[in-house]
């Protein structure tokens, strides 16, 4: 049996580790962060935006009660990956914020260093939606913290 790509990336640990700090960044925001890491694409001709808008709405990151959810989506065969934010942050937060964490985390995955990178991002990402979305007395998690695999 071949092992899986992801394993060349992440170990289980890591992505626990991955899935414990999306929860921990929650717990200060009513915004919704995920995380979907796919081995490789499944569609020839479809660019890294239009996979990670694909996989926004299969996880239902849409659905969101204030359309504060977020989607980190890596596509590693390609070693491609996009920050896909909902119309509710996209109306606060300027698109071009994504830019910065999105280079950050890109400096470290060229070092090798994949789970801090995606770490990198959740923890930024969180103190954004933190500051602009805080929690409601009434918020429920609404989307998986786990790490979705593909």
């Amino acid at each position: 049996m071949q092992k899986r790509l992801i394993y060349n990336y992440l170990s289980d640990d890591e992505l626990l580790r991955i899935s414990n700090k999306i929860k921990e960044s929650e717990k200060s925001t009513a915004g919704e962060i995920c995380v979907s890491i796919k081995e490789k694409k499944t569609f020839l001709t479809s660019s890294v935006y239009d996979l990670a808008k694909k996989e926004f709405y299969k996880l239902g990151v849409y659905k969101t009660r204030d359309k504060t959810g977020i989607l980190i989506f890596i596509l590693l065969e390609k070693k491609q990956f996009y920050i896909l934010a909902d119309e509710g942050i996209n109306e606060i937060v300027p698109e071009n914020t994504w830019d910065g964490i999105k280079d950050e985390m890109q400096r470290m995955f060229i070092k090798g260093n994949f789970c801090k990178g995606i770490i990198y991002g959740i923890d930024e990402i969180g103190s954004l939606l933190s500051k602009h979305f805080p929690i409601k007395p009434d918020d429920t998690n609404e989307l998986s913290n786990k790490v979705a695999l593909g």
